[in-house]
C-alpha cells in the first residue's frame, strides 16, 4: 500500500499559531473608530404586560447615543417559520425574568450601564407558570397566543404499527420512567456582536454566532433591508457547542442602533446575560413501555416525552419530534407509538427548573427579588411506590432507578443489587418525576389521545 499524504501523518493546525500567539480576533477583539457600546436593560418580571417605557432620562444622560425599546423594531423573528413568536425588544410582554426591554448605545460600557439604571419601565404581572406541571394545568393567562392547546406549544401524536398487539405478543412488558433535569452551555466566550452600518447603506455584522445565515435572515426580516445589503461574519468562537446556534436579540439591537446612529455599535454580555439567553438541551421527562421477547428482541414501544420550553419557541418543535424519532435508532422496533408535548413556561419557583431562556435564580442589576417559596415551605406530596424489579432478558441494556430509601440499583438478568448511596440532589430529582407522573399522566394523555 502506497503512503498517504495526510493519514497516519502530523500536521499543524491550520489556526494553531494564530491562536497560542493571540493573533485571532474573537467579536469582543474588535475595535472600530468612534464605536460606541450597547448594553440592554431585562425585565424583572417573569410575565407581565409592559404598560410603559420611559427612556428621557437614560436619552439625557451625557455619552448616550440613542435608546432603543419595541416600538423601534416590531417585527418578530425565530429560528423556525413556525415559531416567529421573538422580538428584539419586549413590545407588549415580558415572559422571563432577563427578557430585553430596551437597548442603549453609549460611549463608554460604563455609561450605557448607567443609563439603564435611568430607563422607567411599569409591568403589570400576570400569572407566572413554573412548572411543566403548571403549564398543563393552567391554559391561561396564555404565555403566547399561538400553540396546539393553552400553554401547550407543541403536540405530537403518531403511531407505526399496532402496538398493543405487540406488547400481547411479548414475553415482558415493562414500564419506565426517566426525568432529564436539563442543561446549558458554558463556552470560555460569552457571545459579543459588532456592527457597521457603512454610508451606502450597507449592514456589517460581526458576531460569535454558530449559524450565521439564520442571523442574515432575521437581520433581513426585522431591520426590512434587503438581503444583498446585509453581510454577517462569523468570528471565531471561544467555544459554542450548540449556544450560539439561533439569532439574539443583541444581534438585532447592535444592528439597529448602528444604523440609526451611523457609528459602529459593539455588544459583549456579561456572563450572566449568556444565561439569560441560553438555548440549552430542555427538562425532559420521559416515559416508555416496553414489549420483549425472552432472547431480548423489542416486540412493541410506546414513548411520552414532556419538554419544559420556557418563555420562547426556539428549535423547540422540531426537538420535541426528537425526542420520539430517536428512539427508534439503535433498535430495531416493529411497531411503535410517540405521544410528545412541549410546553412554555417561566420556572421561577425552582433555579432548578430554570427556563430555557434564562436562570431564574439569577437577576440584572437593580432587579427587585421574586418571591419564591423556599424548599421547605413548600406542600410536600407523597411519591408514588415504585414497581419490584423484574428479570430482565439478557441482550437488553442494564437500567438504574433511585428507590424510597434513596439508594442507586442496577438491574440486570442476574436481579437487583444495591450499588451506591444517591446524594439529595439526585433523589430530589426523582421526586419530582413521581410528581410530575402522577399529576400529567391521565391529564397529558387525554390531550394527546
Amino acid at each position: 500500500m502506497g503512503s498517504h499524504r495526510v493519514i497516519g501523518k502530523a500536521h499543524r493546525k491550520i489556526d494553531a499559531v494564530a491562536k497560542v500567539t493571540g493573533v485571532t480576533k474573537f467579536a469582543d477583539d474588535l475595535v472600530f473608530p468612534r464605536m460606541l457600546y450597547c448594553k440592554l436593560l431585562r425585565s424583572t418580571e417573569p410575565h407581565a404586560t409592559v404598560l410603559r417605557v420611559d427612556t428621557s432620562a437614560a436619552q439625557r444622560l451625557d455619552g448616550v447615543i440613542a435608546v432603543l425599546t419595541g416600538k423601534d423594531l416590531p417585527i418578530p423573528f425565530g429560528i423556525l417559520p413556525v415559531s416567529q413568536d421573538e422580538h428584539a425588544l419586549c413590545l407588549d410582554k415580558v415572559r422571563f425574568i432577563g427578557d430585553a426591554v430596551a437597548a442603549v448605545a453609549a460611549t463608554s460600557e460604563e455609561t450605557a450601564t448607567a443609563a439603564l439604571d435611568l430607563i422607567e419601565v411599569d409591568y403589570e404581572p400576570l400569572r407566572a407558570i413554573a412548572s411543566a406541571e403548571d403549564a398543563v394545568a393552567h391554559p391561561d393567562p396564555r404565555i403566547h397566543d399561538y400553540g396546539d392547546s393553552g400553554n401547550l406549544h407543541k403536540l405530537i401524536d403518531l403511531e407505526f404499527g399496532d402496538v398493543e398487539a405487540g406488547f400481547a405478543d411479548a414475553d415482558l412488558v415493562r414500564e419506565d420512567l426517566f426525568f432529564f433535569e436539563g442543561n446549558t452551555h458554558l463556552p470560555m466566550e460569552q457571545h459579543a456582536a459588532a456592527a457597521v452600518w457603512s454610508p451606502d447603506g450597507k449592514l456589517t455584522l460581526w458576531s460569535s454566532t454558530q449559524t450565521p445565515h439564520y442571523v442574515h435572515r432575521a437581520l433581513a426580516k426585522v431591520l426590512e433591508l434587503p438581503p444583498a445589503r446585509i453581510r454577517v461574519i462569523a468570528t471565531p468562537n471561544g467555544g459554542g457547542f450548540g449556544g450560539k446556534s439561533d439569532p439574539f436579540n443583541h444581534e438585532i439591537a447592535v444592528a439597529k442602533l448602528a444604523m440609526i446612529t451611523g457609528r459602529p455599535v459593539k455588544i459583549t454580555l456579561t456572563r450572566e446575560e449568556v444565561f439569560y439567553c441560553h438555548r440549552g438541551r430542555h427538562p425532559t421527562l420521559m416515559w416508555v413501555k416496553t414489549g420483549v421477547k425472552k432472547d431480548g428482541a423489542i416486540t412493541a414501544m410506546h414513548f411520552r416525552s414532556l419538554l419544559d420550553g420556557g418563555g420562547y419557541g426556539s428549535y423547540g418543535v422540531a426537538s420535541t419530534y426528537y425526542t420520539g424519532a430517536l428512539q427508534t435508532v439503535t433498535y430495531q422496533v416493529p411497531r411503535y407509538k410517540f405521544q410528545g408535548a412541549r410546553i412554555h413556561q417561566q420556572a421561577t419557583l425552582r433555579a432548578e427548573a430554570r427556563p430555557r431562556h434564562a436562570a431564574a435564580a439569577l437577576r440584572p442589576r437593580g432587579a427587585r427579588r421574586q418571591d419564591r417559596r423556599t424548599a421547605a415551605a413548600r406542600p410536600r406530596r407523597a411519591a408514588t411506590e415504585e414497581p419490584g424489579p423484574a428479570q430482565l432478558p439478557h441482550r437488553q441494556l442494564p437500567a438504574r432507578r433511585i428507590d424510597g430509601t434513596g439508594r442507586l440499583h442496577r438491574e440486570s438478568r442476574r436481579g437487583l443489587r444495591v450499588e451506591e448511596k444517591v446524594p439529595q440532589a439526585a433523589r430530589g430529582t426523582r421526586r419530582r418525576a413521581r410528581v410530575l407522573e402522577l399529576h400529567l399522566g391521565r391529564r397529558l394523555a387525554d390531550l394527546l389521545e
